[in-house]
């Protein structure tokens, strides 16, 4: 699983240095997406991140500074920051999308009963953590 893994991630970051990102800038911005333009808080991306450890109000200053996040005060609390997708951030992605297709080309050997299987085997084995 480390290897294949390993493979993967190399062929994804190879894709995305082109766009200037990480790969949890990338997530981030995935995540963002998923919320169809509406401004939710650090800590619902932080719960749904990949990598959990991240420091994700750093990876949001850089996003922001890059022009791909907006962020601003919570209106209730003060202390707390609401953050949404800028426009430039779904551009990127769409742009970005083109490599699901272009990975999905180099995995059609895999059958769609297969890759339900394999789904189903890594869901099992995350239940242990």
């Amino acid at each position: 699983m480390m290897l294949t893994t390993s493979r993967l991630g190399e062929c994804f970051q190879h894709t995305i240095k082109k766009y200037d990102i990480t790969p949890t800038q990338y997530n981030v911005l995935r995540i963002l997406r998923g919320q169809n333009q509406k401004s939710v808080s650090i800590g619902l991306i932080k719960e749904r991140m990949i990598d959990r450890n991240s420091d994700v109000s750093r990876i949001l200053e850089r996003l922001v500074q890059k022009k791909l996040v907006e962020r601003s005060e919570n209106s209730e609390d003060r202390r707390q920051k609401d953050v949404k997708i800028a426009k430039e951030g779904l551009d990127l992605l769409k742009e970005i999308d083109g490599w699901e297709k272009e990975m999905d080309k180099r995995l059609n050997h895999i059958s769609e009963a297969e890759a339900k299987k394999m789904n189903d085997m890594l869901d099992k084995l995350r239940t242990g953590f």
